[in-house]
């Protein structure tokens, strides 16, 4: 049973423009024409729902992630 998990958000490479998509949905939330542009619209949506944001790089791979949980002591990002 999986309790109700919030979906992080992913700005991901679309076509010629960036797209902004929850984890685990092929539907796109909304395009972009700047990478600036997809992340900013991905963070406040990530602030909002206390979720984490996963930026992609024009290949794919993940560039980086931030995690906005309510999580007064979050663990140490040892990724970066």
């Amino acid at each position: 049973e999986v309790k109700n998990m919030k979906k992080s958000q992913h700005v991901v490479p679309h076509n010629n423009t960036w797209a902004v998509r929850k984890s685990g949905s092929s539907k796109v939330t909304k395009t972009f024409k700047t990478q600036t542009g997809a992340i900013k619209f991905a963070k406040s949506i990530a602030k909002n729902q206390r979720t984490e944001l996963l930026i992609h790089n024009r290949q794919g791979k993940i560039r980086s992630k931030d995690s906005y949980g309510n999580d007064p002591c979050p663990p140490k990002d040892t990724e970066h």
